[in-house]
């Protein structure tokens, strides 16, 4: 069983208007995840360093960070990180370059937990359809170039707000949606902004965590499921 999340962290600022990043792995301890895929883990503007401290990551929690090649004090890549277990395997990774009016992109590993390869990919889509759109389809026709085929998790923040049209329906015609349920706004849940899709697994649990912490951490709730590979 491997259980993967994805979780816009909205910088580490919290609806209490603070920043910070130990909360973020309260929250994420609290759900103990194998992969994460985080959102807006870099501050936006200047150096885009990383929010959470690499000796906080490091020393005090159970996962690192998947590395992308490029330069800087980034975790990710345009705000997306991925975080594995320590005692997995990053067999591969890439960040991907998408269209887009203003930053945005995408990253993908191939990471191997408890003996299993799964390839996994975490994303932050534009807020305009219509770039949406075109960010699905350089993310589906990357993923299809990968030499291997291996069962797939595609997750993040889509800022989707219809229920099936859309980048919804493009990821949706070789990938199965994973009903986790709404995330945002944290205060009142009412959009499925958030979401997880996947090929080559079997779903045995999902949903939304909405703890307390969670709750104040972020204006997202942390989405997750626990998926079986097929085969």
């Amino acid at each position: 069983m491997i259980k993967v999340v994805s979780y816009n962290m909205h910088k580490g600022v919290g609806l209490d208007r603070r920043r910070d990043p130990r909360r973020i792995l309260d929250v994420l301890e609290e759900i103990q995840g194998d992969v994460i895929a985080l959102q807006e883990a870099d501050l936006r503007f200047g150096a885009k360093t990383r929010i959470i401290p690499h000796h906080m990551l490091d020393d005090h929690s159970p996962w690192h960070a998947v590395p992308i090649a490029h330069d800087g004090g980034n975790m990710g890549w345009h705000g997306n990180a991925l975080l594995v277990r320590k005692n997995c395997s990053v067999e591969a990774s890439a960040a991907l370059h998408l269209p887009a009016l203003e930053p945005r992109g995408a990253i993908r590993a191939d990471v191997v937990v408890d003996s299993a390869p799964i390839r996994v990919v975490g994303m932050h889509l534009d807020l305009s359809g219509l770039w949406r759109r075109r960010q699905a389809r350089a993310i589906l026709a990357h993923v299809e170039s990968c030499a291997a085929p291996l069962p797939t998790v595609l997750m993040g923040d889509l800022n989707e707000w219809t229920r099936q049209a859309g980048c919804l329906r493009d990821f949706g015609r070789d990938f199965a949606s994973v009903a986790t349920g709404p995330s945002f706004h944290a205060r009142r849940p009412i959009g499925r902004l958030d979401r997880i899709f996947t090929r080559g697994f079997r779903v045995i649990d999902c949903g939304v965590h909405a703890t307390a912490v969670a709750r104040r951490a972020s204006d997202h709730l942390p989405i997750w499921a626990v998926l079986e590979p097929l085969g």
